[in-house]
């Protein structure tokens, strides 16, 4: 277990990498990042991109708890490829597509119980979730199951759909009316994963079953902005702030 110690806002943080007990399988491994000043603090667990728990997940984690969050981001990949950090690359997507498809619903929801029951026992009271593209979706479904105070998706994907696993055996939109947190969607306009068509599904199923929610298009934007576009990134994040410090409060 490796600590570190450092400072990405208001609150000084340490991180390490920790192993967490999964009932049905081997130890899930995760990186968490907290403030070093006293607690405690809310949680909030990180959904991955394909590419595993990599630098660009574990900043998130990093900006996180300079906010005064525990950020918790669990490694989805630990049932079939432990420790994978793909290169954002074509063959790094194509091998998290082959991943990807490993996954399941049910384990998958193992796996957030998991760390949700880990971020109770360092502390946190409330749990809620940011996810980023397929972390996106695993928190749109965890809100579906879970009584998360919060979910940010930033991208998430296939959710009107049943092309990937964890969307089956019904369109994990179908589930919407289970949520019981409220829904921030952060997306592009041109996000060739979450077309216009998908978007509005989306927006129309979370206005249906009268869930909180905020649906953000930003105009003339792809998919991928957190890491790719800083004026972008900074209007979610602070989004993203004023959400998790209002179902705080």
């Amino acid at each position: 277990m490796n600590t570190n110690v450092g400072m990405t806002g208001p609150y000084a943080i340490r991180t390490e990498h920790v192993d967490i007990p999964v009932g049905d399988g081997p130890p899930m491994a995760a990186y968490i990042a907290r403030p070093t000043a006293p607690g405690p603090f809310p949680g909030v667990l990180v959904g991955m991109e394909l590419f595993g728990v990599d630098a660009g997940v574990r900043d998130v984690c990093d900006q996180l708890a300079g906010l005064g969050f525990v950020a918790l981001a669990p490694d989805f990949h630990h049932r079939t490829a432990p420790g994978s950090e793909l290169l954002r690359d074509h063959a790094g997507r194509e091998r998290g597509f082959e991943l990807l498809g490993l996954m399941t619903r049910t384990t998958v929801l193992s796996d957030v119980r998991a760390a949700i029951d880990h971020l109770h026992a360092v502390g946190s009271e409330r749990v809620s979730m940011v996810g980023l593209s397929l972390g996106g979706h695993i928190a749109y479904l965890a809100a579906t199951e879970f009584g998360l105070a919060a979910v940010v998706v930033f991208y998430g994907g296939w959710l009107p759909t049943t092309d990937i696993p964890i969307s089956r055996p019904e369109p994990t939109l179908s589930l919407t009316p289970k949520i019981t947190g409220r829904v921030l969607f952060l997306v592009g306009e041109m996000d060739h994963v979450v077309p216009p068509e998908q978007q509005r599904e989306i927006t129309d199923a979370l206005r249906e079953a009268g869930i909180r929610h905020e649906m953000v298009v930003y105009p003339g934007i792809g998919h991928g902005f957190l890491h790719a576009d800083p004026t972008t990134a900074s209007d979610a994040w602070r989004r993203v702030h004023a959400l998790l410090t209002g179902v705080e409060g």
